[in-house]
């Protein structure tokens, strides 16, 4: 199992949107590294939804359910499905993360601009004990 973030702007498409439908399909990435990340996304692989813009916090926990295929709207790019799982009982905001030493070199906090980052298993375990 791989953990992985993905960011998104919640006036664009947010937490509650994808937990509204349940599962979706996460596409309109249009980043190279960011397109790897997705294709090495595998099926129940975990996935922290990071609310970017004016929240700046990780917020929900969702799973792959299916991988990587052709994006719908350009298929020279890949997209995958996430079922929501459940929203974080605290959200973990930027500031936090960032006061975390053993978080100092996870790619959300090293290319910020990136909307697809992979985590270590014990990075996310650390994630979930933040959001408690």
């Amino acid at each position: 199992m791989h953990y992985w973030i993905v960011k998104t702007e919640p006036s664009t498409y947010s937490w509650k949107d994808l937990e509204r439908k349940g599962e979706d399909t996460w596409d309109g990435v249009r980043n190279y590294q960011a397109r790897n990340f997705l294709k090495l996304m595998g099926l129940g692989d975990q996935v922290l939804i990071y609310h970017s813009g004016t929240e700046k916090a990780l917020v929900g926990l969702a799973q792959v359910s299916q991988s990587a295929f052709p994006d719908p709207q350009d298929e020279a790019w890949v997209a995958v499905k996430l079922l929501a799982i459940q929203p974080l009982s605290n959200p973990v905001t930027l500031s936090r993360l960032q006061a975390e030493p053993s978080l100092a070199e996870i790619s959300l906090l090293k290319q910020s601009r990136l909307s697809v980052h992979s985590l270590s298993k014990e990075a996310y375990q650390l994630i979930q004990t933040l959001s408690l």
